[in-house]
This record gives structure tokens, sequence and C-alpha cells, in this order.
């Protein structure tokens, strides 16, 4: 199989995994509150039980990264993490108390980290201008499934039957559901995924190893008409040690230290290193996180990641009670609110996918962020305390989702594909594991903030309002700084040449 086909049958792969999450989200939510209610569970159980499933991948995240730069291997991860998805969905359909569904969430956020390697590996497979269109791919990949999720819903909710000892019935079928597709996707991930070479490094091996063929070709014609002079090159090339034995120059030798070893004769050049051990190693020497991290530009790009994502973990917890206090929605009607979530959603990556080709990262984080507060100012003006009749109502609240949900797509796409540009791409995995877990404290802050204020809504929405405020100000003093060096690599090229 020649490496174009295998390079598009592993982006389909890795469409598919973002695509399940967004089919478990969407399936999960709109049913976990009332599956909580039927074991006894206090009303706090809804916000541990999707704080939990963030925690885990919080903390799996960085370590799944790192193992991912280390190795350059990202299949294996992949693998070892979907067992964890496959057996937290099982406790899930499980379900005998409110502890082990707490439990099965746990587990299963354990396979969220490996997205922090995915996006690694993504970022070091795409050059910088092509970025952000392959990030808004997949991003839109779990918009589907968030799309695809509700509609699955609506089939499951009429379950109500026995297997042996287990009930299946609406709430217990999204379990043993998701556990069937994420098996289903082990199979694919062996069948289609493969561990690319990075797309710059493979380009310039195969101008390496060209340019080594030639030089091989010349060493030889010069060797056939010079005989004579064989033995003198031989105790050179290796320092007058080696005189007898022929060997050639190892790749990645520099031809000053060549010559340096040709005049001194002192001794004879180090056994070959292999290029890519030696670079992950020197890499992880100079890495200082405080350095990496603690830059600017990187701490705005992080303060974007958490306080977009807790505002909107924030309302996706409100919004199931909300609904339930004001307009008595059950499964089905949460169900296609968000199937219409998700088809906005999707528009808008498709959308942010064009204006990326068009426009810089930063001018669609900006467009993105102004839509946030737009969204945050009605929130807090109609949704905190709802005026008029029924007509009214619904539309107030329909207008929030709808802004709201249209803010996040130019936010997520425009800081991941910044962050990707602005951190060392030798330590992606590691970096995006980093990224990840600021966005997965998020995810557990926000259910947690929103659930102990379901009745104080002014003080919930009024401290979102803030943190967007806060971001606003942070991208205004910082808007300069978030630009992609365009000249790392010519950087890097000139020192290691020096």
């Amino acid at each position: 199989m020649d490496n174009r086909r295998k390079r598009k049958l592993t982006f389909v792969t890795i469409g598919l995994i973002f695509l399940l999450s967004g089919v478990e989200y969407a399936v999960i939510l709109p049913t976990i509150w009332k599956y909580l209610q039927t074991l006894d569970a206090a009303p706090y159980f809804l916000g541990l039980a999707l704080s939990a499933f963030s925690l885990s991948g919080l903390l799996t995240g960085p370590l799944f990264g790192h193992w991912s730069d280390r190795t350059r291997s990202t299949k294996k991860i992949i693998l070892f993490a979907n067992c964890f998805e496959i057996i937290g969905n099982f406790m899930y359909f499980m379900g005998y108390s409110k502890w082990l569904l707490l439990s099965s969430r746990l587990v299963a956020g354990i396979g969220t980290g490996a997205g922090s390697s995915i996006f690694g590996f993504l970022t070091r497979s795409t050059s910088p201008e092509d970025r952000a269109t392959a990030f808004a791919a997949v991003m839109a990949c779990r918009q589907a499934g968030l799309l695809i999720g509700p509609a699955f819903n609506i089939f499951l909710r009429l379950c109500d039957f026995h297997l042996g000892s287990f009930v299946i019935n609406k709430y217990t079928a999204p379990g043993l559901f998701m556990c069937l597709l994420w098996t289903l996707l082990q199979v694919a991930v062996i069948c289609m995924y493969w561990d690319l070479p990075p797309l710059e490094k493979g380009k310039a091996k195969e101008s390496l190893t060209g340019q080594s063929r030639e030089e091989e070709n010349d060493g030889g014609r010069v060797e056939e008409d010079n005989d004579e002079e064989k033995p003198l090159m031989r105790s050179q090339e290796l320092g007058g040690s080696y005189g007898s034995v022929v060997t050639p120059n190892p790749t990645g030798y520099d031809s000053c230290a060549a010559s340096n070893a040709t005049l001194n004769h002192i001794s004879p050049p180090p056994s070959p290193v292999p290029a890519e051990s030696h670079e992950a190693s020197s890499t992880f020497k100079k890495f200082s996180i405080s350095r990496e991290f603690l830059r600017e530009e990187v701490v705005v790009l992080l303060a974007a990641q958490f306080i977009t994502l807790f505002n909107q973990t924030a309302l996706e917890t409100m919004v199931t009670p909300l609904t339930q206090k004001y307009f008595n929605y059950g499964e089905l009607e949460n169900s296609v609110m968000y199937c219409l979530c998700g088809v906005e959603v999707i528009a808008g990556f498709l959308f942010v996918r064009w204006l990326s080709q068009r426009v810089a990262e930063r001018v669609v984080l900006a467009i993105g962020l102004a839509i946030c507060n737009i969204s945050g100012v009605w929130c807090l003006i109609f949704l905190a305390n709802p005026l008029g009749g029924f007509p009214w109502q619904l539309t107030e609240f329909v207008i929030g989702v709808f802004l709201q949900v249209l803010g996040l797509p130019f936010v997520a796409v425009a800081q991941v594909s910044l962050f990707s540009k602005i951190t060392s791409e030798k330590t992606q995995g590691f970096s995006q594991g980093v990224r990840r877990s600021v966005g997965g404290l998020a995810t557990i802050l926000g259910p947690l903030w929103a659930g102990g204020l379901t009745d104080n809504l002014y003080i919930m929405m009024g401290v979102m309002m803030t943190l967007l405020a806060l971001l606003t100000v942070m991208l205004a003093f910082s808007y300069d700084r978030l630009v992609a060096p365009a000249t790392e690599e010519q950087v890097e090229d000139s020192e290691n040449c020096g």
C-alpha cells in the first residue's frame, strides 16, 4: 500500500475516533440526569459525573502526549486508551449504583487522554499553512458525532428488555451501545491506522538520502580512478586508527568535524547514533516547561482554552435542568435540541475552515471571542431571569444557546492552531496534553460551578461574563504576539550548521 493511501486511511481513522467521542457525549448527556435520579443520586452527582470524565482525561493527557513524543508512535497509545473507553462504557451499562456510574465515567475518561497524542501527530504530519484546516476538519468530526448521537438516542430510548441479569432500558442502553462502537473502532485502528513519518522530516530524509547516494557514487568513481590513494584516504577518514577498515561517513556528520578529525589524527569518530533517538534525547534535555508555557502568548491561548470550555460546560450543565423547569422538556426534546446545536456547530466549523485560509488565526480568535461576549451578555440579561410567557421565554433561550454555540468553532480552531505553531513541534504531544489538561480542568470546574448554582443564575453567569471580559483584555494586549514564528525552522537550520 502506498504512503498516500496509508495517510488517507489514517486520517479517516482519526476522524472516526473524534466522531465516536462526539457520539458518546451526545448519547449520554441527555439521559444521565434522569439515570442518576433513578439511582437516588443527589443533584450534585450530575456535576460529579460530568467532571469525573474530564478529571481522568486531564491527568492522562500529558502522560500519553509525552509517551508519543518519546516513541513517535500513536497507534499503540490509541489502542491502549480505547480499552478504557470500552470498560468504562460497560460499567455505565451495568449501573447498579450511583457510585458505579460515577466510576464508569472516571474510567472512560482515561481514553480521552489519547487526544493529545493525536493532536501531536497531526501537528507533525501537516504543514503550518494547512494545520488550521486539518484541525477544523477533525473538530467537525466530533461535532458530527454530536449531531448523530441524538439520532441514535431516539432509538435507544425505545429499549426495554432484559439481557440475562442486565436490564436494558433508555438509561443503560447508551453504555452498551458505546461499548460496542469502541470495540469496532479497535478493529478499525488495527487495520487502517499507520504511524506515518513527519511531513517535513520525510522530505528532508529523501533529500539527504539522494545526496548521500550521489556522494557514494562520486566516491566510488574517485576510488576507481585513484587506486593508489585508497590507503591514505582511509587512514585520514578514520583518524589513522582503523586504516584497514572502510566505513562510510555517518549520516549527520558536519564537514567541519570531519576535517578536524582528518587534521588532528587524535581519535576515531564516535559510533553512529540513530538520528531520531539522538534528536529526541537532546530535545527533552533542552525542554523547559517554564520557558515553553509561561510566555505571554501561550498564557493567553491557555486562558482562552480554559475560559471558553468553562463557560460552555457550565451552560451545558445548566441547560437540562433549565429546560425541565421552564419548558418541561424530556429526553426526546433535549436530544432534538442537541441535534440542532450539532448542525449549527458543524456549519460553524466548515465556515471557520474556509475563513482560516483567508485570514490569520488571531483574527478568527477575535471574532469568536466577540460572539462569546455577546452571548454572555444576552444570557446574563435574559436567561438568568426569563421574562414574559412561554413563547418569549423560548425565544430568549434559543437566541442565547444559538450565540453560545456560534462562537465555539471560531475560538476552538483558532486557539489550537495557534498553540501548535507557537510551541515546539518536537514536544507537541506533551504540549497538546497540557493544553487539553487545561481544558479538562475547565470541564471539571464548569459543571461543578453550574451544578451548585442552578438557583442562583445571576452569580453563575456573572462570573462567566467576568472571565470573558478578562480574556478580552488579555487578547487586546497580546494581539501582536499571537503570530506563528515563520522563521523557526530556518533558525534551527542555521544553529545546526553553526
